[in-house]
């Protein structure tokens, strides 16, 4: 698949704002700074495009990205950072629910996990809250460059028992760096879209 439109459509906070165009939509979805905003990039082959920043926590809207004119890439608030106040964590959780409970549109979500770390307790609640719904879920290891080739292999394998993932649902290795994994996300996009 080639990028050769994006742009960022509509910042949401409820339903009422989403896109009505019943596109294809893919959640984005990890803790803040896990790297959302350098994937987005990197698919898309913008360097600055979704901003990132030095302090997580900044996006507080749902941004519906329009790639191609042919499907979203819909990227969530950041969860698990203690800077942003107990009630917008609530209010961030509520309105991710809403989407990814009543979102027909919703084909997969990416639920992106630092391949550096173990999963954490907010990473492995989310997956087992979209298995609950049965949404079909990708799991990004962002940052992958940054473990050696030789305990990669390890580093996967600790993930995916951690996280216990169901039939179905794929494991891919992202570098924002090296663009390792870019062609396997952009082929699963064009399979389910």
């Amino acid at each position: 698949m080639k990028i050769n439109s994006v742009e960022l459509a509509i910042s949401a906070v409820r339903r009422s704002q989403y896109p009505t165009d019943k596109k294809p939509e893919y959640l984005l979805i990890g803790r803040s700074n896990v790297g959302k905003s350098s994937f987005i990039n990197t698919l898309v082959n913008r360097k600055n495009y979704a901003r990132t920043s030095s302090r997580p926590g900044k996006t507080q809207t749902i941004n519906f990205y329009n790639v191609n004119d042919e499907f979203y890439l819909v990227d969530a608030p950041g969860y698990g950072y203690a800077g942003v106040s107990k009630t917008k964590r609530k209010k961030f959780g509520l309105m991710i629910e809403d989407y990814i409970i009543h979102r027909e549109n919703l084909k997969q979500v990416f639920l992106l996990i630092d391949f550096r770390h173990k999963p954490t307790n907010n990473d492995i609640l989310m997956y087992n809250y979209l298995k609950y719904y049965k949404i079909p879920v990708t799991i990004i290891g962002t940052k992958c460059d940054k473990v050696g080739i030789t305990n990669q292999q390890k580093q996967r394998t600790n993930i995916l028992n951690e996280l216990d993932l169901v039939v179905g649902d794929d494991f891919i290795m992202f570098s924002s760096v090296s663009k390792v994994g870019k062609e396997d996300v952009l082929h699963k996009i064009a399979v389910t879209s």
